[in-house]
């Protein structure tokens, strides 16, 4: 599990910038920055029409990650003590970005 803060303030999970998905999937299979990556667990509130996934917002979360070029990946997990999750004003997964993303 690792301590999660997400500024992505439209996203449908994010709750005083913790997540109530539960888990979050970061793409950027071919990542070779931080800007190449996303969350792919994003909803976007109002148009994804999706509710949270749990009640209350929980900061130690489970990270499947796709950026095997980050030196916090192993085996499609996020090893990371701690990450951010960056997108203010995003509208689509693609406009957030994991910031965490150290390249090996």
């Amino acid at each position: 599990m690792t301590d999660l803060k997400c500024s992505v303030e439209n996203c449908v999970y994010n709750k005083s910038e913790c997540c109530c998905k539960g888990d979050i999937l970061v793409g950027g299979k071919h990542a070779e920055n931080k800007d190449d990556t996303c969350c792919e667990s994003f909803a976007q509130e109002g148009k994804d029409h999706v509710t949270s996934a749990l009640e209350h917002p929980s900061k130690m979360i489970s990270i499947d990650c796709e950026a095997v070029k980050c030196i916090y990946n192993s085996n499609y997990k996020c090893t990371a003590e701690h990450i951010d999750i960056k997108g203010c004003g995003a509208c689509d997964c693609r406009e957030t970005a994991c910031a965490t993303f150290t390249e090996k």
